[in-house]
């Protein structure tokens, strides 16, 4: 970090309270812009791109010292000079004029108005401890992002849960990947996606399960199309979506039926003795019972259950358990599911059985979300401690209070409530302020209009982002201006477990910090700044997490730092002390056949499908589905909005799909406002009448407000992840109800 310098960085430092003004002399500290104002050189330099999981790497291409150009990164071992159309956009959302610039502080009137850090740090400290004293200190909760980087996710949950005393505390990633965390949890032993992307290439088969590649993570569609083994690619999603089209072989299940066809090929698959026999009684544990149950398992129902005839059934599990080189991949089709962890688990369970990991090609793999989610999942101190270590475990706690240097006795010895209970604890009083940082809930939480009357319950709401205009901002008490994606630095990790860098290469606008920086100035105001003196740096914390992680199967104790990491163009956990590994490897887990479980072996999981929580009637008769509606968009728009390329290339409205038939039945014409109507909301779109979804089904892109309106609260029992995917609505042409 340079020393402040030129005139709008002095006077924005003249306006600062005394405790603001000492923290931005630290060394390397809090700086306003934070970039160097110093001139350099023409150059580029290398970082990973911010938005989905596949974490692409990107040349910045700058003039003194600035970003103001970028391309895709040809010696990255993750897309090899390939980017999507956020990836070409990525600087677009740091320009937008919605840019929060200062802090904003509601007034009596009811008005956000601009205030400085002293006294945005000041008001939320003594709102949050004036809550903490009149209903104790649980009443106060924090929802966080895999849009941090790493070391931002960590000094956030050790401040929020050490400092500030919180139990309650979780992530957006709730919404996208618990049910993938848990799965492996409970056949692993750990969080541990076993793949590299070089599996896409070395299949024979594969198998794409709730999954649509070619919209949601273009890159690792491109690596497929790279394959040159002449590959089986087949899709099960209820949608014929661009993906399925472009397969050998798409399954038009119905929605949600996921588990009953996949306990039908496994069923099939040791019916017929398509099973690798050797490797289930070396490396797991549970065949038994999963025999036992799927014994008498009805194939005739199960067709009857995912319209898939009992022959196709028969003829997947042929092309399955006659491959060489079988892969699996997952993503929110499966985990945004009222079962979507036993789901997950009956994917991993057929790898297992045909002895499909660990070996080139193979592999029950699930493809993350947000650029971090990996980060989030390992070192957020939400669901884990940091490093994945149990919360329950006093040996565990024990080792993360000597690395950090804080008492034992600060932490909670049980993870707090998950997303959906931290809402349910506002409802019914329980909480009573929230601290959310870098996450949309008015949008993207699950039944919106029960979610923004939620929020409006708080008695203190503070929302900590780029941006002034989000909908969840429109509810907030208190805004911090934060830095994004390319103002500050860091690492993220991406669906195969690689570590790559994030750096600053642009100045944050006005008066906005680095979330790290953030978490530093109001532990300060909070009066335990003294307790994360050694968080110098995100680059210093990036060494404390490596201890952390030390002996854990995420172990990162062998990188030597940022350096390490920039020469070797990103690196795969686990990377232990002592170990050696080449620049741009791809590496994968359990080669040797052992899992993180005491003995060692994968668990096999089984248990009987459920229905789904709504169901059609004659009323709603009816399943609308949602997802990701085209590569230019990104969950609720807030940065791919900004963008006039990627607005171009992207719906400019809501639409809901249907299919011909159905849109004959209910006299709707093509391009028609529709009414959308479920028992929670109606709302208006626009009708685009296609074969892709089938007759009875009905398509919302996730990305438009209005669509999670619509969506009903109902979760997975096991990972607490929302069931986006599926409740009953009927349409409703907007001439017949003019209202």
């Amino acid at each position: 970090m340079g020393k402040l310098r030129g005139s709008l960085p002095r006077l924005l430092f003249d306006r600062q309270g005394p405790l603001t003004r000492e923290l931005l002399r630290e060394p390397g500290g809090f700086g306003l812009g934070q970039l160097p104002v110093k001139k350099k050189p023409d150059a580029t330099t290398t970082m990973v791109c911010g938005y989905c999981s596949t974490g692409c790497g990107l040349e910045l291409h700058l003039k003194d010292g600035a970003a103001i150009g970028l391309s895709p990164s040809t010696d990255y071992a993750v897309n090899m000079g390939m980017a999507c159309p956020k990836g070409w956009e990525a600087l677009a959302p740091l320009d937008a004029p919605d840019r929060a610039t200062t802090p904003l502080l509601r007034d009596k009137g009811g008005t956000l108005r601009p205030v400085d850090w002293e006294s945005a740090a000041g008001h939320f400290v003594t709102r949050m401890k004036a809550i903490q004293q009149e209903h104790g200190k649980d009443a106060v909760a924090f929802l966080g992002t895999g849009q941090l980087p790493c070391e931002e996710l960590a000094l956030l949950g050790s401040f929020a849960k050490f400092g500030m005393g919180l139990k309650h505390g979780d992530g957006n990633t709730r919404q996208c990947m618990a049910t993938a965390v848990v799965a492996y949890k409970q056949s692993f032993g750990f969080d541990a996606p076993p793949y590299s992307y070089d599996d896409l290439e070395q299949s024979d088969v594969l198998v794409f399960v709730g999954a649509n590649p070619c919209i949601a993570h273009p890159i690792l569609w491109e690596r497929v199309c790279n394959n040159p083994h002449r590959p089986r690619i087949v899709v099960l999603d209820p949608r014929r979506t661009e993906t399925a089209q472009a397969a050998t072989d798409h399954v038009p299940l119905h929605p949600k039926s996921d588990l009953w066809l996949l306990q039908a090929l496994a069923h099939v698959l040791i019916r017929d003795g398509l099973i690798d026999r050797d490797f289930i009684g070396a490396h797991t544990s549970g065949f038994e019972a999963l025999d036992a149950a799927l014994r008498d398992f009805e194939l005739e129902r199960a067709a009857g259950e995912s319209g898939i005839a009992v022959a196709e059934i028969e003829r997947l599990a042929r092309l399955i358990g006659r491959g060489q080189r079988v892969s699996f991949w997952w993503t929110m089709g499966v985990n945004q599911s009222h079962q979507g962890v036993r789901t997950a688990q009956a994917i991993i369970n057929l790898a297992l059985i045909t002895g499909n990991i660990g070996r080139p090609g193979t592999g029950a793999n699930s493809i993350t979300g947000q650029c971090n989610a990996m980060g989030s999942r390992l070192f957020s101190n939400t669901t884990s401690l940091l490093g994945g270590r149990p919360w329950d475990d006093a040996t565990h706690r024990a080792k993360v209070a000597s690395v950090l240097g804080i008492d034992a006795g600060r932490f909670p010895e049980e993870p707090g409530w998950a997303y959906d209970q931290i809402m349910e604890g506002i409802l019914d009083g329980s909480i009573r302020g929230l601290w959310v940082v870098a996450t949309n809930t008015a949008h993207s939480w699950i039944s919106q209009d029960d979610a923004r009357q939620i929020l409006d319950r708080l008695d203190f709401l503070v929302v900590q982002d780029m941006y002034h205009s989000t909908e969840t901002a429109a509810h907030a008490d208190l805004v911090l201006p934060a830095a994004g994606w390319g103002e500050k630095e860091g690492t993220f990790i991406n669906s195969e477990r690689r570590i790559g860098l994030i750096k600053q290469v642009r100045r944050a606008p006005g008066q906005a910090l680095s979330d790290f920086r953030i978490f530093k100035l109001l532990a300060e105001a909070w009066g335990v700044g003294e307790m994360f003196r050694s968080w110098t740096s995100p680059e210093a914390a990036f060494e404390l997490l490596q201890r952390c992680s030390e002996a854990q199967p995420c172990d990162i104790t062998g990188i030597g730092g940022y350096a390490m990491l920039e020469d070797l163009r990103g690196i795969q956990w686990p990377l232990p002390a002592g170990a050696t590994v080449e620049r741009c490897s791809q590496r994968r887990l359990f080669e040797d056949g052992r899992f993180h479980h005491p003995d060692g072996r994968a668990r096999l999981i089984h248990e009987a499908p459920r229905a789904l929580p709504e169901k059609t009637s004659d009323a709603y008769p009816l399943l609308l589905l949602t997802g990701r509606g085209s590569s230019a968009q990104w969950h609720t728009q807030t940065r791919t909005g900004k963008s006039a390329v990627l607005r171009k290339l992207a719906p400019a409205s809501a639409y809901v799909e249907l299919s011909p038939r159905d849109a004959m039945e209910l006299g709707i014409e093509p391009d028609e406002q529709v009414i959308v109507r479920s028992q929670r909301a109606s709302v208006r779109a626009r009708a685009f009448i296609s074969h892709v979804v089938q007759p009875g089904q009905v398509f919302m892109p996730m990305h438009f407000a209005i669509t999670n309106r619509l969506t009903l609260a109902s979760f997975d029992p096991y990972s607490r992840q929302p069931a986006y995917k599926a409740c009953a609505v009927k349409l409703e042409r907007l001439e017949a109800n003019p209202s």
